[in-house]
């Protein structure tokens, strides 16, 4: 068979499923993970054997490993690897439990490292490659009550972009993904809750509050933005998934500019001058 093969991780809803979905349906290859493997029955019953069924839990290193192999062994090579497995953590600071914070930054920092260190190997001895990061556009944004989500994005983000210098010239591209609000269950069943504190109620009600006003848009119609990144001859470092990401962070990064030159003197400062 002709076509990419693709390793992506977390396929049982999603992004991860409508790319899944989208490869698919054009003729592609995918080796499909989630940690249910029951609800990758409806992938394999459409495509047969264009789809290798993977249980996996991405914090697990040893079964990451595993299951690169398997899927290298399956198909004979990996194209494109997808690391979309990861959740939200809303709660203040103050509010999340060492537990919760272990497991966000586990699930959605460590477990894209695991699936990268597992694939390069693969990719590096067939000289081609493309890693796609999904962080988010809370991986350049950070709003209160997810600040732990945001730490494992930024941290995320700049892992990435180090690895994309270090491969520079191998044939192996890296690309984050930052998508902005979808119709998923991001927002809803998979999102983990920090027991409440009092004193950010009102903070926590406000961030609901938009979440319900706001228009999400269909997840499946990033299918064919992620086939058209995965397809580019010089896929890009950065990419949103979402029209109103731009703005957003455009505003976010001519404050940061701005602070930096109001307190330049404090730079020069600390270096004597």
């Amino acid at each position: 068979m002709s076509g990419k093969v693709w390793f992506i991780t977390g396929t049982s809803k999603g992004l991860g499923r409508v790319w899944a979905e989208a490869a698919l349906a054009r003729g592609d290859r995918v080796a499909a993970t989630a940690r249910d493997i029951s609800s990758l029955c409806g992938l394999v019953h459409d495509h047969g054997a264009q789809v290798a069924p993977i249980r996996l839990d991405v914090t697990d290193r040893a079964a990451v490993f595993a299951a690169m192999a398997t899927a290298r062994e399956r198909f004979g090579r990996i194209d494109v690897v997808v690391n979309n497995a990861g959740y939200g953590l809303l709660g203040a600071v103050e509010e999340v439990s060492e537990a919760q914070a272990r497991a966000q930054i586990e699930t959605n920092l460590f477990g894209a490292l695991w699936v990268t260190q597992a694939a390069l190997p693969i990719l590096r001895a067939q000289g081609a490659g493309h890693i796609i990061q999904v962080s988010s556009v809370g991986g350049v944004n950070a709003f209160p009550m997810l600040g732990l989500y945001h730490a494992s994005k930024w941290a995320l983000e700049g892992l990435s972009q180090s690895l994309q210098g270090e491969l520079a010239g191998t044939g192996i591209h890296v690309t984050l993904v930052e998508p902005g609000g979808y119709a998923t269950e991001w927002k809803g069943g998979s999102m983990v809750h920090a027991a409440p504190i009092a004193a950010y109620d009102e903070i926590r009600a406000g961030r609901l509050a938009r979440w319900r006003d706001a228009e999400f848009a269909d997840p499946g119609a990033s299918g064919a933005a992620i086939l058209r990144v995965v397809d580019a001859a010089e896929p890009p470092l950065r990419v949103f998934f979402g029209p109103h990401n731009l703005e957003l962070t455009r505003a976010e990064y001519q404050k940061r500019l701005a602070g930096w030159e109001q307190w330049q003197d404090v730079a020069q400062l600390a270096v004597g001058r």
